[in-house]
């Protein structure tokens, strides 16, 4: 069963999905038609979609993480003899799930600067 927490989040989630849909389905006035606005909306959804990126894959590395080296921890108390495997390994794992944040960060640089979908022009 879920937990109490992961339903709020979920929830809130949802929430910001719905609120969010009516605005980017709004249709185009004769402005916005002309082009001048269309970079004004995709920056201003690159942003929106940028931060929220960046803090689901920051949460999730950070709870990941901090997972990890309570388990290394924890085998290090148990059995001082392996720290230096446990810690080796507990290291070359921080390095991977690590790797998920730069993921997010390089893709979120990319739909900043790029344009990647040839929105502008």
């Amino acid at each position: 069963m879920l937990s109490k927490k992961t339903l709020v989040v979920t929830a809130f989630v949802m929430l910001l999905a719905f609120v969010a849909l009516p605005v980017l389905a709004a249709e185009k006035t004769a402005e916005e038609s002309a082009g001048g606005a269309n970079r004004i909306t995709y920056f201003s959804v690159a942003v929106f979609t940028g931060g929220f990126a960046m803090a689901i894959g920051s949460l999730i590395t950070s709870l990941s993480q901090g997972r990890a080296i309570v388990s290394a921890c924890d085998g290090i108390a148990r059995n001082p003899g392996a720290a230096p495997r446990i810690q080796t390994a507990m290291i070359i794992g921080l390095a991977f799930i690590e790797s998920i944040a730069i993921y997010v960060l390089v893709t979120v640089l990319i739909i900043f600067f790029v344009d990647p979908f040839g929105l502008l022009g």
